[in-house]
């Protein structure tokens, strides 16, 4: 069966952006139609307002929300085998696992719920209680179980009926023996002798078993029917028959119930690993999203499994990378930042430009594969272009990106100033969000040394609203150090048609690495002004590196 383990995640960094989540959809679906991978595009955070805007604009999907790849079940090739109902008899339970192999079945109802697992052991141990006479009436057992197990015909009686009491008896003796250890509603295995079978009908026993496929008269035949008493003929001997009886009661009686150890699909690997180094079984069953069982799992499964392959774009951070990327096989990192801390087990396909967007690298990747990304896709790249670049004003703009848009705008069939301006619209407003809504927009988590710092930006068109934007976080500060566990923390306030960031922060280090860094004091409020920056990936970040590596 398919998993997700086969798909090969494209994803950007937490907290994403426009240029993050469209460059993912779009280098997906480019790597769709010119590899054999299957690529989907993945998100891990939420969607700001702006990218929210473009991908509604555009009639794409937003992409499906991944903040773990942590290994889970639902990425192992685990073994779907099918359920049995509690119903099988224990002959036919072993005959399946001796033919698949396994040594544990689920047992299931009819509408997929697990209701016990049925071992080897279990069927070792119900042959094995062999003076237990009465196992069939207490297991309720069908008569069409004692027809498969003995591959008998039935003769008198229905295949549907079921052990309701009695005892099995051999009825290898004398009539007059046999009428001392029969009782009522007991099941008699006999050969051909009609005195025999007569004793039986007389004493009421439920089911004759006629062994060796003997054939049984007419006048027994009838005797039965008007007495009520079931005849099945089986081709085996009595011998046979008797080794075989106790191997016809369903698997209900003898399966395990209670303190069944299973996973879910989500269940993380790692949770599997301490369970099964703590137990004994060899096969855990898994249940899926509704509680339903789909599959077994063993440790072969999770040694032999496949590590989730990754694409990732837009970063190479270890601290803005999803959680658990380093137990996922990363393929390619297609990127425009520094070159920063992730590593990888082995070689990969980075592709690194000093572009103003990683949008403007994919699109040259669909250039160099003779491939035309559609409308919507086009559309995307070029969302992506004019927000990293802030409409090509912000200095990590090149030609290039230029030259791009212009291009993309052209497939997209936009304007690229109108589609500008009511991108940056919809993502500037703050009508209804919370502080927490707009600091985490644009927010990354960086290292220098064992220092762990964050930068959130928000770009703004309007005085009026990089106003509101400042008032509405500067409370905020305080509670965002602490839940992004960072020792310092700035917000940079960009004013795009002035050019220019007022930067508020808190911290251990964060005022004195601003004065180091750009040599200004900050304001009574507590906030710098930075005349100039626009860029937090060329105009500050490497500015406050250098400060705190003087530190």
């Amino acid at each position: 069966m398919p998993h997700e383990a086969h798909t090969v995640v494209v994803i950007g960094h937490k907290n994403p952006d426009t240029d993050s989540i469209c460059s993912a959809i779009a280098y997906a679906e480019l790597k769709n139609q010119t590899s054999s991978l299957v690529c989907e595009a993945r998100r891990a955070g939420k969607l700001n307002q702006e990218t929210a805007f473009v991908l509604k604009k555009l009639g794409l999907t937003p992409p499906r929300l991944c903040t773990d790849v942590n290994p889970k079940v639902r990425d192992v090739d685990y073994r779907v085998i099918a359920g049995v109902s509690g119903d099988t008899s224990l002959r036919r339970a072993w005959t399946i696992m001796r033919d698949r192999e396994i040594d544990t079945l689920p047992v299931v109802d009819s509408e997929g719920w697990l209701r016990g697992v049925i071992t080897v052991k279990d069927i070792a141990t119900a042959n094995m209680d062999v003076f237990d006479t009465g196992v069939l009436a207490k297991s309720r057992t069908t008569y069409r179980n004692i027809l498969e197990t003995l591959g008998g015909t039935m003769l008198v009686g229905s295949p549907d009926a079921v052990v309701e009491k009695g005892k099995v008896v051999i009825g290898a003796s004398s009539p007059e023996i046999m009428e001392a250890s029969l009782e009522e509603g007991d099941i008699v295995i006999l050969s051909n002798r009609y005195e025999s079978q007569l004793c039986a009908i007389e004493m009421n026993a439920s089911l004759i078993i006629v062994c060796q496929g003997a054939a049984v008269g007419k006048t027994i035949v009838k005797l039965a029917e008007e007495n009520g008493v079931a005849i099945m003929s089986v081709p085996v001997d009595t011998y046979g028959a008797a080794k075989l009886i106790s191997q016809c009661a369903p698997i209900s009686h003898s399966m395990t119930t209670a303190g069944i150890m299973k996973f879910t699909l989500v269940t993380p690997v790692d949770d599997v690993l301490r369970v099964m180094a703590k137990v004994r079984h060899r096969y855990f069953p898994i249940l899926d999203s509704e509680g339903k069982y789909c599959g077994m799992l063993s440790r072969r499964n999770v040694i032999n499994m496949r590590k989730r392959q990754m694409i990732l774009v837009d970063h190479n951070e270890k601290t803005q990378a999803v959680e658990g990327y380093d137990q996922a096989e990363i393929l390619e990192i297609i990127d425009h930042h520094r070159i920063g801390s992730l590593e990888t087990s082995g070689p990969v396909y980075f592709r690194n430009q000093p572009v103003g967007c990683t949008a403007t690298i994919v699109s040259q990747m669909y250039d160099e594969a003779g491939v035309t990304p559609r409308p919507a896709i086009a559309g995307a790249l070029l969302a992506a272009i004019l927000s990293d670049t802030l409409l090509f004003r912000s200095p990590t703009s090149t030609p290039v990106d230029e030259r791009t848009a212009r291009n993309l705008a052209a497939l997209a069939g936009v304007d690229v100033e109108a589609f500008a301006a009511e991108m940056f619209e919809a993502g500037e407003r703050l009508d209804g969000k919370t502080a927490e809504e707009v600091f985490l927009q644009d927010f990354k988590v960086f290292m220098c040394g064992d220092i762990r710092f964050g930068v959130a930006q928000g770009n703004y068109m309007t005085p009026n609203n990089l106003a509101a934007a400042k008032t509405l976080l500067a409370g905020y500060m305080d509670e965002a150090l602490h839940k992004q566990n960072v020792e310092d923390l700035y917000i940079l306030l960009t004013d795009v048609p002035a050019k220019s960031s007022t930067v508020i922060c808190t911290g251990r280090h964060a005022a004195k690495m601003l004065a180091e860094g750009f040599g200004v004091q900050a304001a009574a409020d507590g906030s710098v002004a930075l005349p100039g920056v626009i860029s937090r990936k060329k105009q500050f970040i490497p500015y406050i590196m250098e400060a705190y590596q003087q530190l």
